[in-house]
């Protein structure tokens, strides 16, 4: 089977579904179209059955007799290039066996080397129990389509069913039972398999033991917080009492990976499964590899699950749409509920954690900081503190509402409280207020406040925003992440007796961290209400990562005493 890397010029690739209808239109063909539609494909369509089906429940099945099934299926292979191919609700053997046939007929040859990936979703009982693909289909579909298919995406109980048809009885209630049956079932013909664990209850425990009794296993999270998100520990859920979504991928070089995610409790989840491999599909046909493909397929179905809204009285469909509102930032999520600092996070993640991680910080936590480094530090700091306060009146100035104005001024009055609160402290350190007015700036304190005034000076309210919460939050991630390790058993943080504990406490303490949380959804809610185009995204970013290397800039001008 060839890749579709090289078929993929940016025209929209055309996808085949091989699957029965929905009439409600959440499940089977309908949401395999709107799939393809909303993810750049177009769409072709081979009826295997009819249903009469609403969100709770299929009422009665008409199948496609096998001869039409193979009529639909030449007449649209004949005439449009399909690029993938992607298999759902095949009723019975004989339809089975005119599908597999029929793609074996028009692709030719043993190893089948035109054949586009082809996806089989192994639909066997509907969520309200109606059964959907006959036991003697089970067999057809095991040996006559598994051997030319790219991807299986079978559920716990779909493997099971399949299994047990190849004699092998075998009950999947926990992740190294997924591991095992997606072992088996690749060994039955496919390029690979996705088992999904929608139906099993598993905790990050769960996915590190599986790990480390496998070593050749790679993990995958998705919607998890990362390294150096210590503000977004503290402001969201403790992701290690979360119940997570994990699908296990097994693939015929060995490679076994753990896609993991939060799990949703949503009772929009009608044709989640079809959706799933109807989006992999399309990730294939534009040339992704299957691990890849997977990612983006699993992504699009759970934030689909996620942006789902009510329709009717029984198990409600995803929506499909969500991917058709063209965001450079998704709206929050109760999953994710600060997309947009995950993305500057991440955009800007190595000079963020040379910035968090830096020698000034660890030498402060370990207490060897050299005096002198961090009475420099703190008389630069007052006098960056000048141009924090005045940058916040300037974006007050730039407010467009009474609330607006109102955080502003008292974020600019905070400032002001601070200085007199800071200049005690350098008191404490030996440093008198004349020394630090008369003390020159530094040219990294000039060169950070003036980008932050240049940038409120240029007239977007939103990039003053993003720079002067590249500071605040700045600070809440190394008091967070000095605090963390602090916590971990023969730390290299010294906390008890170290000359710098009320700096560490300050910034990791709950005055701040509140601080913090405000300035989080500031921005979240700057995403939200006025969401920016890809060049205005861009240009946050930038302006968030300037900050980042100026705040480290900061640190270094400390460490070398400039």
């Amino acid at each position: 089977m060839f890749s579709a890397a090289h078929l993929y010029d940016g025209t929209p690739p055309a996808v085949m579904t091989i699957a029965g209808t929905d009439s409600s239109g959440g499940a089977g063909v309908q949401a395999d179209l709107k799939a393809f539609t909303t993810l750049g494909c177009y769409g072709t369509s081979i009826i295997t059955a009819m249903t009469a089906q609403n969100t709770t429940g299929v009422q009665n099945v008409h199948p496609s007799p096998p001869e039409f099934v193979r009529q639909q299926l030449n007449s649209v292979l004949s005439d449009i290039k399909i690029q993938a191919i992607k298999t759902g609700m095949l009723f019975d053997a004989g339809n089975t066996l005119a599908v597999a046939t029929g793609l074996k007929a028009h692709f030719g040859g043993p190893s089948l080397p035109t054949m586009p990936p082809l996806v089989c979703d192994p639909v066997c009982v509907s969520t309200s129990g109606h059964t959907l693909l006959q036991s003697d289909a089970v067999k057809v579909m095991i040996t006559d389509l598994f051997p030319i298919t790219t991807l299986v995406t079978p559920n716990s109980q779909e493997a099971e069913l399949i299994l047990s048809q190849d004699g092998q009885q075998i009950n999947i209630n926990s992740l190294e039972d997924m591991v095992s049956a997606a072992k088996k079932l690749r060994d039955l013909g496919p390029a690979a398999v996705l088992l999904k664990g929608g139906h099993i209850s598993i905790t990050m425990k769960d996915v590190e033991r599986a790990c480390s009794l496998n070593a050749d296993i790679e993990l995958v999270q998705d919607g998890l917080l990362e390294d150096n998100m210590e503000i977004l520990q503290v402001a969201e859920t403790d992701p290690s009492t979360w119940q997570l979504a994990v699908d296990v991928l097994h693939q015929k070089n060995g490679v076994t990976t753990i896609f993991v995610r939060p799990r949703i409790d949503s009772t929009s989840t009608h044709g989640t499964g079809c959706t799933l491999s109807a989006a992999i599909a399309c990730a294939l046909a534009k040339g992704h590899n299957i691990k890849d493909a997977t990612r983006l397929g699993t992504t699009y179905t759970h934030t689909g699950i996620e942006m789902a809204f009510p329709v009717g009285s029984g198990y409600g469909p995803l929506n499909h749409m969500h991917s058709i509102i063209l965001r450079s930032i998704p709206l929050p999520t109760p999953s994710i509920p600060h997309p947009f600092t995950r993305l500057l996070i991440q955009a800007t993640s190595g000079i963020w954690k040379a910035y968090v991680e830096h020698d000034f910080v660890r030498q402060l936590g370990e207490g060897t900081l050299p005096r002198e480094c961090f009475i420099h530090f703190i008389k630069q700091d007052y006098h960056y503190l000048k141009y924090y306060g005045r940058a916040y009146a300037l974006l007050g100035a730039k407010s467009p509402s009474f609330p607006a104005i109102h955080a502003s001024a008292q974020t600019m009055l905070n400032v002001v409280t601070e200085v007199k609160t800071h200049a005690s402290f350098c008191a404490q350190w030996g440093v008198s207020r004349k020394e630090l007015e008369i003390t020159p700036e530094s040219p990294a304190t000039t060169a950070y406040g003036a980008f932050i005034m240049d940038t409120g000076l240029q007239g977007d309210r939103s990039k003053l925003v993003m720079a002067l919460a590249a500071c605040l939050l700045g600070y809440g991630e190394v008091g967070l992440w000095l605090r963390k390790e602090a916590s971990k058993p023969n730390s290299w943080v010294k906390w008890e007796g170290n000359p710098y504990l009320k700096w560490m406490e300050d910034y990791s303490g709950e005055h701040y961290q509140n601080a913090v949380r405000t300035g989080l959804e500031a921005i979240e809610m700057e995403a939200v209400a006025d969401p920016p185009s890809r060049a205005r995204f861009n240009e946050w970013v930038r302006i968030w990562g300037r900050c980042t290397t100026l705040e480290k800039g900061f640190w270094d001008m400390a460490m070398g005493l400039l």
